[in-house]
């Protein structure tokens, strides 16, 4: 590996799907603040809808996301009775009936509820909202608990794209994750939601899991793509027990090094490309006629907490525990304990718990994060100029790049930051440098490969 390639992979830095990133967030967001924030929403421009179902029926232990093991349904029956009430509260703090581009389903697993309650819900949404001709609505699922009759069920109530947290399918890695599904399931389930309508087809794959080699990734990218998902992103496993403590079930000594990480990293990109998909962004890949490719190709790529999308809404609504949101002026988070949350709801309340205005060079910092990280590009004095920022705005960002320049990584010139084709896997650690609040956070984030 390249030892200076080495040496930069190891350092940590935010995924940046925000910024200001998340544990930036705070108490000085509230429902007062939230409900202002709605009702001055622009009622002619869309929005877009995230709903979180915290539930899993199976756990898996490399996962890092506020979940429930559900070994029963009763928890999640009364779990989406308090949704349908959220959904009421946060339409009625609208100031009228609004359009929805893109709806996404997230959690856990969305595809815990039964086909009835998520059906329900998705009624209530459309009672609520309007949804624009060419709408995307989109869930997850678990091929090793989705039955025919969701997969049926997704396709009559009009979802356009379903994801798959594929990870790996060599089985000694999967059972030292805890998620075991041969390829043949994989297959039915895409099989089953084609057959029912869904025409959009994501996999989520992971490199640095425990056990894992360049073959085995490689080998199970080989068998993804005879499946032909529209989509694949490919994450790197962010081993972080103190704040998920399933971890702590994956040994420590079976993980790839950080030499091995970047290795599989490649090699999967490789052998994608060669499978005909086209690089988006940093971590994301699609087939050349799909719309992500499209938006990258033709500039109008976007990032959010669902990684890369053709999602142009400035207003991201969540709903449900834990769920993250934004308005044109700032990001907010609901409660995330499930018991807390639901109290809050049935009492009234939107169950907000923290969140972040923005002020100062957030919104002008923010573009300009986006931008690198969609386009490893972006002209950072024109877009200071946009924002009324003066020429030397960035000055303390050109220091910061000052050793990746050197280093080969990124080329600086007139105002504009270039990844290299080098430096590209660490353009997390480029748009770092734009980030006025990283050097006084206590926060630990992942390796930036």
């Amino acid at each position: 590996m390249d030892p200076v390639i080495d040496r930069y992979a190891r350092r940590a830095s935010p995924r940046y799907t925000s910024y200001p990133t998340a544990p930036h967030f705070g108490k000085e967001v509230d429902e007062t603040c939230y409900r202002g924030w709605l009702a001055d929403l622009d009622p002619s421009v869309p929005v877009s809808l995230y709903l979180h179902v915290p539930f899993c029926r199976q756990m898996c232990w490399y996962c890092g996301c506020n979940m429930k093991l559900a070994a029963r349904y009763d928890p999640v029956a009364d779990y989406a009775r308090t949704l349908r009430k959220e959904i009421a509260l946060t339409a009625d703090a609208l100031p009228t009936r609004m359009t929805v581009s893109h709806l996404h389903w997230g959690g856990g697993t969305p595809t815990a509820l039964s086909p009835d309650d998520l059906a329900v819900l998705m009624g209530d949404v459309r009672a609520r909202w309007d949804f624009a001709p060419d709408a995307e609505i989109a869930i997850e699922s678990d091929p090793r608990t989705l039955t025919p009759e969701m997969a049926a069920r997704i396709g009559a109530l009009g979802f356009t794209r379903a994801s798959f947290g594929v990870q790996e399918f060599n089985m000694k890695v999967q059972k030292a994750i805890n998620r075991v599904q041969p390829p043949a399931m994989v297959r039915d389930s895409v099989e089953q939601l084609r057959a029912g309508g869904v025409s959009g087809i994501n996999f989520d794959l992971i490199y640095g899991l425990p056990y894992q080699t360049v073959e085995s990734l490689v080998e199970t990218v080989k068998i993804s793509a005879g499946m032909r998902p529209d989509r694949v992103a490919l994450f790197g496993y962010a081993h972080v027990p103190w704040m998920a403590k399933n971890q702590r079930m994956i040994d420590t000594d079976t993980l790839p090094g950080a030499e091995e990480r970047a290795a599989q990293a490649s090699a999967a990109a490789e052998a994608l490309a060669a499978e005909g998909y086209v690089a988006i962004g940093l971590d994301h890949f699609a087939l050349p006629d799909d719309e992500l490719a499209i938006a990258a190709r033709d500039g109008w790529l976007r990032r959010n907490f669902q990684g890369y999308t053709t999602d142009q809404a400035e207003t991201l609504i969540g709903i449900g525990a834990t769920s993250i949101g934004r308005t044109p002026a700032g990001y907010l988070q609901n409660i995330a304990e499930t018991g807390a949350w639901v109290r809050a709801v049935e009492a009234g309340h939107l169950p907000i718990a923290k969140g972040r205005a923005f002020v100062g060079e957030d919104r002008l910092r923010a573009e300009v994060i986006e931008r690198l990280m969609c386009d490893g590009h972006v002209d950072a004095a024109h877009i200071g100029a946009k924002h009324g920022a003066p020429l030397d705005w960035w000055h303390d960002a050109a220091e910061g790049l000052a050793e990746m320049q050197a280093d080969g990584l990124v080329c600086v010139r007139g105002g504009q930051v270039t990844m290299t084709d080098r430096g590209r896997p660490l353009v997390r650690l480029a748009a770092a440098a734009f980030d006025i609040y990283l050097a006084d956070s206590t926060a630990r984030h992942s390796v930036a490969v």
